[in-house]
């Protein structure tokens, strides 16, 4: 009899202790459960702020696209703007100086033409006065290089006879005259300047040579072209070989 109330107290017991670890489990699975549909819950609302986040993004990068693009034409749109102003005042400033000079070549015109009215001169007849003028001046300027070439000539014959009354007279040429030599000969010592008649050089006339700010010799003109000259080095003033490039000087 023991026996059997010891097996039904601990079938009891043991079915007080189900029943007990029953409850525990059945608050950790409705706990489970909630926490579940919780997390699902947030997760839901997660996924929607996600989609909604995702359709502001695609918006505003649509929105940014245009912008960028509605900027970079208003700044195309600038730039020729811009240009199409620079451009407009380079033609402003071309066609004002145009102006200008038209104005002032106009005012010439009418000065002219007011010069010759005061000379009493029809302007039909100005045409032919100016070729007479130019004529003349033609002829002035002609007969002015013939006593120019005359008065050179003069000059040499005035040399040759001073030279020939006085072997030691001095051939005066032009103030100032310098050259270069163009080639020199150190073993017959002569050289070829770049000087002649247009620059006064004369026959027999003596200049310095130069190099470098000392003395390297003296030479006497022998002959005389239109741009050339020829002379030889004088015998003791030779202080070292003539060179190309050296300066002469009177």
């Amino acid at each position: 009899m023991l026996i059997r109330i010891s097996l039904i107290a601990a079938i009891v017991l043991s079915l007080f202790v189900a029943g007990i670890n029953f409850i525990k489990t059945q608050e950790q699975i409705t706990t489970l459960v909630t926490d579940r549909n919780t997390q699902r819950d947030g997760w839901h609302t997660t996924q929607n702020q996600l989609a909604n986040t995702n359709k502001v993004l695609l918006k505003t990068t649509a929105e940014l696209t245009k912008t960028k693009a509605d900027l970079a034409s208003t700044t195309e749109e600038r730039d020729t703007a811009v240009a199409v102003a620079a451009d407009l005042t380079k033609k402003n400033a071309s066609m004002t100086e145009a102006l200008k000079k038209t104005t002032q070549d106009r005012d010439t015109a009418q000065d002219e033409l007011a010069a010759w009215h005061a000379l009493g001169i029809p302007f039909e007849k100005i045409k032919a006065t100016l070729a007479t003028l130019k004529s003349v001046i033609e002829d002035r300027n002609a007969i002015a290089e013939e006593n120019k070439i005359l008065l050179a000539n003069n000059v040499k014959l005035q040399n040759q006879i001073k030279l020939f009354i006085d072997p030691e007279y001095v051939v005066q040429l032009p103030p100032g005259l310098k050259g270069k030599v163009l080639v020199a000969d150190p073993k017959y010592d002569f050289v070829v300047l770049d000087i002649g008649e247009k620059q006064g050089v004369l026959p027999e006339g003596q200049m310095l040579v130069n190099r470098n700010g000392k003395l390297v010799a003296k030479v006497r003109i022998k002959s005389v072209q239109t741009d050339r000259s020829i002379a030889n080095v004088l015998p003791g003033w030779k202080l070292s070989d003539v060179m190309e490039g050296d300066q002469v000087l009177y």
